[in-house]
């Protein structure tokens, strides 16, 4: 199963970096915050029906009954979904962890709005279709596009739950049928916290299927393995166990995968290594400089906008706090070799973000750093002082950026021949090396990195040479 699971971060990163990644979102992934299930949302109704809701798996009809039962008045209905999917919770980590990564393309049976949360919270610009009229509408400038195929938390009598409102799914929402057949077609697709029983899905799958037959796309989707409950038979836990079975055998007509997973938590830490490896292409360049040291001002710019420019070359993205006496030459530097050298796109490139001003900004500095720092798996730190009080002083915002980037388990690469706090956190982390590196292996390059009398050419080379060992380990 590792084999497996490696198999599938390899295959879903490469995914993710060719913008064909996608993810599909059922009630399980919204569980951890607090909200329930469906198991959880239709109970009062059982029980109302003299029910019992851990023997009924036909949940779609359960809430057709109640239906029945209230001569077709949704009020009831209505009201439970406002009230458990409104107020009061927030994303999880895995909410968190897929908002940061570049996925544009969300699918979800879910009502609450969790996922448009987590993207906002990352500064996304977020298109959300919950009808079909919303399909033909375009939000400009969008980072990532959320379609609520059962409907919207603030629009309960229209959302899909009912016996009857699935059986005419087809002719109500052909358009989201047809946009999901699509994007299954065209993308990779993971499923969390889906439990693969909705009809609609399961009628979408099929016609694919028959489509294509051997030439469909691979999906994959997370599972807890089956574990013996307490005061379980054994022959109930075997009857389950070969039932999990067959259903992971089934998903392989449609070509889905199945990972399996002891514990719910092992979801996030596969999610923890997607995001790390994916942002280990990802640097974040701290410093700031009243003064250079043993570089005169137009050799250190020359030098920053060069190490920019080398990052881009090799495939590195840049984020950058535009440090006072830093931040310019590294916009210089992507900026050349974007344009004048017609790499990819400058947006996909370098993020930018510059601290916000004024006494009151100071206050959302942490903060603001962590989240900055958070898109990175590497951060490079240069120079490092500033002029406070008419006199220079070693910068401690570098030093909360080299804390922090610690702290979120990314890799922290002091530049210790630039001086000042980059040479003090470059001394520290060479007495504890392995510490921080895991062994010893390219201490001696490390070392290399504090030399003052280097060549800025030949400094640039060998920081490119560290991260690139680093990144492959």
């Amino acid at each position: 199963m590792k084999r497996k699971i490696q198999h599938f971060i390899n295959d879903f990163l490469k995914e993710i970096k060719e913008n064909n990644a996608a993810i599909f979102a059922g009630a399980g992934l919204s569980a951890a915050s607090g909200h329930v299930d469906w198991k959880g949302l239709l109970k009062d109704f059982a029980e109302e029906l003299h029910l019992d809701i851990e023997k009924e798996n036909d949940l779609i009809s359960l809430a057709q009954y109640h239906l029945n039962k209230n001569a077709n008045n949704r009020h009831e209905l209505n009201q439970k979904i406002a009230n458990e999917f409104h107020h009061g919770k927030n994303p999880n980590l895995n909410h968190e962890i897929l908002a940061r990564l570049p996925i544009k393309t969300f699918w979800t049976t879910n009502y609450d709005r969790l996922i448009e949360k987590s993207l906002q919270d990352k500064g996304k610009i977020i298109d959300v279709k919950y009808t079909t009229k919303h399909l033909a509408n375009t939000i400009h400038g969008r980072d990532a596009i959320i379609y609520k195929m059962h409907g919207d938390v603030e629009h309960p009598d229209d959302a899909i739950i009912s016996k009857d409102q699935y059986e005419k799914y087809y002719h109500t929402h052909g358009a989201f049928i047809n946009t999901l057949s699509g994007d299954l077609v065209s993308k990779t697709f993971l499923f969390i916290g889906f439990s693969f029983t909705d009809p609609n899905l399961d009628y979408i799958l099929s016609r694919i299927r028959v489509t294509y037959q051997n030439n469909q796309r691979k999906h994959y989707c997370f599972f807890r393995d089956v574990s013996k409950r307490k005061d379980e038979s054994s022959d109930d836990f075997e009857y389950r166990k070969i039932k999990q079975e067959l259903m992971i055998s089934d998903l392989l007509r449609f070509n889905i995968h199945v990972i399996l997973v002891k514990e719910y938590s092992e979801i996030t830490d596969i999610l923890k290594e997607i995001e790390n490896r994916f942002k280990r292409q990802t640097v974040y360049i701290s410093g700031s400089a009243h003064e250079y040291g043993s570089m005169t001002p137009a050799k250190a710019e020359e030098f920053i906008s060069k190490l920019s420019q080398e990052l881009i070359k090799n495939n590195f993205k840049i984020v950058s706090g535009f440090g006072l006496g830093v931040g310019s030459s590294v916009i210089n530097g992507v900026l050349e070799e974007v344009y004048l050298n017609k790499k990819e796109n400058l947006k996909n490139q370098l993020l930018l973000r510059p601290f916000p001003q004024g006494e009151k900004g100071k206050v959302q500095w942490t903060d603001y750093r962590k989240d900055m720092i958070s898109y990175a798996g590497v951060s490079i730190f240069l120079f490092g002082n500033k002029l406070e009080d008419g006199q220079l002083k070693l910068a401690n915002g570098v030093r909360s950026e080299f804390e922090i980037t610690i702290e979120q388990g990314a890799i922290a690469l002091p530049i210790g021949a630039t001086g000042y706090m980059a040479k003090q956190i470059w001394e520290e982390m060479l007495a504890d090396y392995s510490s921080y590196f895991g062994s010893e292996d390219n201490i001696k390059l490390y070392k290399a990195l504090g030399d003052e009398n280097l060549a800025p050419e030949k400094l640039i080379e060998l920081i490119i040479e560290f991260i690139s060992k680093l990144i492959k380990k």
